[in-house]
Order: C-alpha cells, then sequence, then structure tokens
C-alpha cells in the first residue's frame, strides 16, 4: 500500500499495525527486511486524510480502530462483511491478501523491488501455510510472477525460523493434552507468553488422522485465548464459535479458522490466580466446549 501509494505522488504515509508481532516468523520478516512500521495509536486516527485497511475489513472487529472510524480503503480477503469504504476490494475467493496486491504490481506494471516482491511472497507462503491452506491458482500465479525478482536466501531464512521456546513448550503442550471426540480435537496448551503458539498448535493438531477440527485455548496474561482450525464442509467454524461462547467471551472468524477471547474473571475472580484455579476453569471451558460439539456431531 505504501509503495503504490508513494508511486501515485502520495507525501506522508505511515504503516501501522496493531495489537503485537508475536508469530516468530512475522517478527523475523520485520527485522530481515528491515520494514519500517509503527504500532497503531486508536487516539490518533483523526490526524490522517485517509485510512487504508490491508488484511482486515472493519474497524473495531479484530483490530484496535474505534469502530466509528471512516475507513477510506479496503483490501481483504476474509470472509467477513467489508467497510463502507469509498474503495473496496474484497475477494474471498483467494488465498491471501497478499495475492491481491501482487496483481496491482502486476497490473500496472510496477519496477520490481526485492525487498518487497520478497515479501509479498513471504506473505502468500505464511497465509497458506506453504501452499498447503486454501491456495488457488491465484497464489500460484502471483507466486510464478514474484519470485524471479525476491531474495531467495532471505525466503529461505524466514520460512526456516526456530520456534522460541514458550511456543515449542505451548504447543508440545497441546500435543500431550489432546481430547478427541470423533473428529474434533479439543486441547489446553497451558499458560505461556507466545499468543501466536495456539493457532499453530491448532494447525499442527490438525494433521492428526482422523481429524477435521481442532480447538486450542491457552493462558495468555489475564484472558483464555482459543485458536479453531476445520476442514469440515459442514461447519462454518467462525460462526459456531461464535455462537458457542458468546455469553462469556468474543469469538468469531470464518469457515475454517476462527479465534476468541475469554476473561478469567469469567470463571475465577481476585488477583494472584494459582494454577490449580486456572486448571479448573481449563476443564470447565473443555466441558462447554464438548457439549456444544454433541450438539452438531
Amino acid at each position: 500500500m505504501e509503495h503504490i501509494a508513494a508511486s501515485l505522488g502520495v507525501e506522508h504515509i505511515d504503516v501501522l499495525y496493531g495489537g503485537g508481532i508475536t508469530h516468530q516468523q512475522n517478527r523475523a520478516m520485520v527485522n530481515v527486511l528491515d520494514l519500517d512500521i509503527d504500532p497503531f495509536e486508536a487516539d490518533s486516527i483523526g490526524e490522517y486524510e485517509s485510512v487504508g485497511f490491508v488484511d482486515h475489513a472493519r474497524p473495531g472487529r479484530n483490530n484496535t480502530v474505534p469502530s466509528e472510524s471512516e475507513i477510506d480503503v479496503v483490501i481483504d480477503h476474509h470472509d467477513v462483511e467489508p467497510a463502507d469504504a469509498a474503495y473496496v476490494d474484497h475477494r474471498t475467493e483467494v488465498g491471501a491478501t497478499a495475492t491481491i496486491l501482487t496483481e496491482y504490481l502486476r497490473e500496472f506494471e510496477y519496477e520490481p523491488d526485492e525487498r518487497l516482491w520478497t515479501a509479498l511472497l513471504f506473505g502468500i507462503r505464511r497465509e497458506t501455510l506453504a501452499f498447503q491452506r486454501g491456495t488457488t491458482r491465484s497464489e500460484y500465479a502471483a507466486a510464478q510472477f514474484l519470485h524471479p525478482h525476491v531474495d531467495t536466501e532471505v525466503v529461505r531464512e524466514l520460512n526456516s525460523t526456530l520456534f522460541s521456546t514458550g511456543t515449542l513448550n505451548a504447543i508440545g503442550k497441546a500435543i500431550s493434552d489432546r481430547e478427541i471426540r470423533g473428529s474434533w480435537l479439543v486441547s489446553n496448551a497451558g499458560r505461556t507468553t507466545e499468543r501466536d503458539a495456539i493457532p499453530q498448535a491448532a494447525d499442527y493438531l490438525l494433521n492428526l488422522e482422523g481429524i477435521n477440527t481442532t480447538i486450542v485455548f491457552a493462558v495468555v496474561d489475564d484472558s483464555i485465548q482459543l485458536s479453531a482450525r476445520s476442514r469440515d464442509s459442514r461447519v462454518h467454524i467462525g460462526e459456531w464459535f461464535e455462537e458457542t461462547l458468546s455469553d462469556c467471551g468474543s469469538a468469531g472468524g470464518h469457515r475454517n479458522m476462527a479465534g476468541g477471547r475469554i476473561g478469567l474473571d469469567t470463571f475465577v475472580s481476585g488477583d494472584g490466580i494459582a494454577d490449580e484455579v486456572i486448571d479448573l476453569a481449563a476443564r470447565s471451558l473443555t466441558r462447554r466446549l464438548f457439549t456444544a460439539i454433541e450438539e452438531v456431531s
């Protein structure tokens, strides 16, 4: 977006992100490619003449942008209702937003920029789990276009980024604590500081033979964070997640992936929550999930 806007004469552009950059490969991408990005602060949005969303569509939904904010540009591929923006390119039929942006560069015949082309190819690989999830012909076409102009050593380095100890511990606990009913798997990854270990564990456990849907949760700071993955065509996991957890937290997502958050105060109150109390909350949540699973199985 910055590259395109600059080519059109926009003089001042800030690339902002909300929340934290917690996935080890994303942190590596920012560092290796020396990306000039800054944390988003909600009270600063009024300072901008135009606001564009890349890879998300609605203010206040999976982002920290005030829900009443006016958005000018939306480029996204997720299966959600887009914002009422002046320009919307919302393609749910493709597998990655990086694919859409690559098409802009190709159609308008931009000169290759090695760093940008490398970042886009890596973004497509990350979103599709190395072309194994939600990949369409558009992703292969975009990769074919980008590949001659990327730094293959950087792509290789980013793809081989090692797990942190915290991520590996959380995934290991999710593997050992899994519970299975039919083709559904629910697992508690314990307490962790690595938020992105939760969806990584959900992705990994989906490879287990006979499993079509995974739900992994863990305690992060003062809340229980959840991630779900599904390849069961009969279930819209985002809608199921929202319905199942709407009365105790926030949850939702897309047909094959979803996320959620439940405050620990839903289960317990007071400071200094002990591990025994967290275990009790985890068992309670597991029972709740399996009860809901029985209704759709």
